[in-house]
């Protein structure tokens, strides 16, 4: 299967017709792109882009990040918060959540989002707050666990948005192979076949699943 799930050239008029990222988040962009082991795990320009819209129309009060990476893509998200709103935001690798908290300061966000460490099924359960708006992009196997963790504590009309649910075009093999995109897979089946929500994917990127709350 071919990883280019969208041409380059079509990403690059994509990105030239999108507004253009702040200073901080082209310095995260960079910064992550030259020094990083696994650039490809940030969010980008046009993804980020569209995180923030959706943030903005959904106006949350309450969002829940799950894998923070570098922290592009909670800057995004908190864009759209309510006055008096409030970002939580959950990394279980250290190196990743020290350079997160450095870039939230560096955006002067600091004071609306929160960083926990650790792993994130143990403490979304601690953290007593309903959701407006959750962005689940972390460990792949683990999805259908964090989507029926979060999903009763999201409000009514709230948002899951998932990220990487094309998985590198791993899904479209007959028979799935690898573990993690059979896992995605399986997130994606067990979404569709969930009376509880309404559902679309987007083919932006590494492809999103926009979930809403009936």
């Amino acid at each position: 299967m071919n990883n280019e799930l969208i041409p380059t050239l079509i990403e690059a008029y994509a990105a030239a017709f999108t507004s253009p990222e702040s200073s901080v988040l082209h310095q995260i962009n960079e910064e992550t792109t030259l020094h990083h082991a696994q650039p490809h795990m940030l969010s980008g320009h046009v993804q980020g882009q569209v995180l923030e819209f959706m943030s903005f129309m959904q106006k949350p009060r309450h969002i829940l990040e799950i894998g923070s990476f570098t922290g592009y893509s909670a800057l995004c998200l908190a864009k759209g918060l309510q006055p008096g709103g409030h970002l939580h935001t959950i990394e279980v690798r250290e190196e990743d959540a020290a350079i997160a908290r450095a870039n939230f300061h560096k955006a002067n966000m600091n004071n609306i989002i929160t960083l926990h460490i650790g792993n994130a099924l143990d403490i979304i359960p601690a953290l007593p707050l309903e959701w407006d708006l959750v962005f689940i992009d972390a460990d792949k196997v683990n999805y259908v666990a964090y989507y029926e963790m979060v999903l009763p504590r999201l409000q009514h009309g709230g948002i899951i948005i998932a990220d990487n649910v094309l998985f590198h075009g791993q899904v479209l093999t007959e028979p799935v192979k690898g573990k993690s995109a059979k896992a995605i897979d399986q997130f994606n089946k067990h979404v569709r076949d969930d009376t509880r929500t309404e559902q679309v994917l987007l083919t932006v990127r590494d492809g999103l699943m926009l979930i809403r709350k009936k």
